[in-house]
């Protein structure tokens, strides 16, 4: 009798998924591994973690999974998911099958009360919700409670993501053992991800209350991915590779995505690109979102060749007949890296994938490592300042106490929220006053585990052996072998050789000086707690002018050029001939632009009448001669610097309001400087190596202009970002 029942719910199962995949002919079937999932969660009502490999369909599983038990009349499913652009395919996949599915998430607030009157009403039968919503305050203490108790299965997509060892850590996921914990006996639970290790896999198994008991099913699959040749290929510098992509994009099968490691090197290679005859968008972290929306239709629908993005564009993405991905740099883990290439090849038989690392991929992989969890001392820090406060904290009012930006201070308060040491409620966070210990070991250990998948990566770029059966032992495949695909086990599908023309177009581009410096015009919140009385909108009068910097950073020109001055061992010295040139070149430009200083240029200005250079302890030569470099050949006064004074203290790499601090009464002008201003008859250049910020620069100016100049124009050699 048992046996009939499940083969009648196995029929049941095959015609859900016969309308989730659109197949009319009845002859859509799951496959064994599929099933073998769905009967323990539907039929047994058992937790299951599956690690299966991208494209194999996890979807499918909870999708007709959900049509089963809402079928037997279970409440609805509740899928966790990382992600919108998930979240916008996982609808619109349940619609074909007949299940409706809504979101609560970030950008749809004015629906949150009519889909919460639905799932009321027994109308939902998928809720998507992210991760963060979990500790949302009214979320977490009013619907949280109510949709745990009615849930019918509980789904949490890129379940990695619960793991400190995994590559993409959220500590909002960990919200999910209280609604485990509040879920009733017998709700099946379903955790799956395509980018687990052993370690990984062990860790969430036991997170999820599936580790070491009796009733658990882990299902984990082999990691090979059939339809995708791997390949790296070597190219001397930025320039031969934004040439070799110019060349031999529309070689590449279909459209795809090329990834880059920062939003300076996307927007130079989108435009690069554009420039020499390709459809292509940027997707960035700082693409606005109706731009992401926009972006993410035209790569499904094939109007454009790429979309150029960083990893702002990963998990959730689905396209199955995605044709290529190309790095452009190489991301820091091999994890990682499985991930995103992951995004092609799900519904072809054939599609390339190609990393193409630079010489920058180990300074903005040290970057980033730079915003780990803080130190115990920064740590403590903040809790006392939430122990000390008569009320709840929110990020603005708490920033400026703490060395801390805003995204890394609201990291560290979710992980001290897990840790049981916070608490967010109405109005921001409070210190519960629970013993919390710094876990010192732990942390090492993460730094550690970083280094060795950076290593990895190293390993990965320079191996002669197979390249999946490399990525495939990364994550623990058992099955790992050789794939007989890649450019090392059949030979390489693609040549360095890069036409004249796109290589010396790619020199042009990437040797384009100038970005501009926008001022700053308003003063951050919360500076009178820390005593400077400083608020609201710089008056018009005492703010600089737009400035110009020579590059960033993160972009794969200057940056290249410029990123090892700034090092923290580099040697203070006088500035280099060809930077020299190059901020001339600089300053040209900026002359015969509009809003420059040449005659018949648009909405001109007066032209600058004298340098004044920013002080600096770490780099006092390289700021004095390139201060005296444009000085002579603008044929300008060096008119002098502005000055510490003796109660200067360091300025903080830490938040805008703590630099403030740090600044306030830190710098002045010297009288010889301000009877030069005097009369002088127009703007400055103020000269300074290096911003962050921009809050130096718009220190230093707001002095001069109140000492009497008539404007100031920054101008800067790098600027971060």
């Amino acid at each position: 009798m048992e046996h009939t029942s499940n083969a009648e719910l196995r029929a049941a199962a095959d015609a859900v998924l016969a309308r989730l995949v659109g197949d009319t002919s009845g002859a859509a079937r799951l496959r064994e591994d599929q099933w073998r999932a769905i009967e323990a969660l539907v039929a047994d009502r058992r937790r299951a973690l599956v690690v299966q490999r991208t494209g194999w369909g996890k979807s499918a599983v909870y999708f007709v999974a959900t049509s089963l038990l809402r079928a037997q009349g279970s409440g609805p499913t509740v899928i966790v998911s990382p992600l919108l652009a998930l979240m916008r395919n996982q609808v619109e996949a349940a619609a074909r099958a007949g299940i409706h599915a809504r979101t609560i998430n970030s950008s749809n607030t004015e629906e949150w009360e009519s889909v919460q009157d639905e799932i009321a009403a027994g109308e939902v039968d998928v809720l998507l919700v992210s991760p963060e919503r979990l500790n949302n305050p009214d979320f977490r203490d009013q619907v949280l409670p109510k949709l745990a108790a009615a849930t019918g299965l509980l789904v949490v997509d890129e379940a990695h993501c619960i793991s400190d060892w995994g590559h993409d850590f959220r500590p909002d996921y960990r919200r999910l053992r209280t609604m485990l914990g509040d879920l009733p006996p017998g709700v099946p639970v379903l955790a799956t991800t395509a980018t687990a290790n052993a370690r990984v896999t062990a860790d969430v198994a036991e997170q999820l209350g599936t580790g070491g008991t009796s009733d658990a099913l882990v299902l984990r699959g082999p990691l090979d991915r059939e339809s995708l040749t791997l390949g790296v290929l070597r190219l001397p510098d930025a320039a031969h590779r934004m040439a070799w992509l110019a060349d031999h994009l529309d070689e590449l099968p279909g459209s795809g995505i090329i990834y880059t490691l920062t939003v300076a090197a996307a927007e130079e290679v989108t435009a690069f690109l554009r420039h020499r005859g390709h459809t292509v968008a940027s997707y960035t972290g700082k693409t606005e979102n109706a731009d992401r929306l926009q972006a993410e239709d035209d790569l499904l629908a094939n109007r454009v060749k790429a979309l150029v993005a960083t990893s702002a564009l990963g998990m959730g993405f689905d396209k199955p007949d995605l044709g290529f991905v190309v790095h452009l740099g190489s991301p820091s883990s091999p994890i990682a890296y499985y991930q995103q290439v992951g995004r092609a090849g799900r519904g072809v038989e054939h599609a390339e994938v190609l990393l193409l690392p630079g010489k920058e991929d180990e300074a903005i992989w040290e970057y980033f490592a730079s915003l780990a969890f803080p130190s115990e001392d920064l740590v403590r820090r903040t809790l006392d300042v939430l122990v000390r406060a008569d009320r709840p904290l929110s990020l603005p009012a708490l920033e400026p106490l703490v060395e801390l930006r805003r995204s890394r201070l609201e990291s560290m308060l979710k992980v001290l929220d897990v840790d049981g040491a916070v608490k967010r409620v109405k109005g921001g966070w409070i210190a519960t006053g629970r013993p919390w210990t710094y876990d010192a070991e732990r942390y090492a250990w993460v730094a550690r585990q970083r280094a060795a998948e950076q290593q990895a990566m190293r390993d990965y770029a320079s191996t002669t052996d197979c390249r999946m059966e490399f990525l495939q032992r990364q994550l623990d495949d058992e099955g790992a072998k050789p794939c007989g695909r890649c450019d090392n086990c059949a030979g390489a599908r693609f040549t360095g050789g890069t036409s004249t023309a796109a290589l010396d177009a790619a020199r042009d581009d990437l040797g384009r000086a100038g970005v501009e410096v926008e001022p700053r015009r308003m003063w951050p919140t919360g500076l009178p707690a820390i005593g400077v009385d400083l608020k609201g909108r710089i008056p018009a009068g005492e703010q600089a002018a737009a400035g110009r910097a020579l590059g960033r950073l993160s972009d794969i020109g200057w940056g290249n050029r410029l990123r090892p001055m700034f090092a923290p061992e580099a040697p203070d010295g006088p500035v280099p001939d060809d930077v020299a040139k190059a901020v001339v070149s600089v300053l040209s430009d900026w002359a015969k632009g509009p809003g420059g200083w040449a005659p018949g240029v648009a909405d001109a200005q007066p032209r600058p009448v004298g340098v004044v250079a920013v002080p600096s302890r770490s780099r006092p030569r390289l700021i004095g001669s390139l201060a005296a470099r444009i000085s002579e050949v603008g044929r300008l006064p060096l008119l002098g610097s502005v000055e510490y004074t003796q109660d200067a203290t360091r300025v903080p790499r830490s938040n805008s309001a703590q630099r403030l601090k740090a600044l306030d009464g830190a710098l002045t002008v010297p009288p010889a400087l301000a009877s030069a201003l005097v009369g002088a008859g127009g703007p400055v250049l103020l000269v300074d190596d290096f911003t962050e910020t921009g809050w130096t620069l718009a220190i230093a100016a707001r002095l001069l202009l109140r000492a009497g100049a008539e404007g100031v124009l920054p101008l800067v050699l790098a600027v971060q970002g």
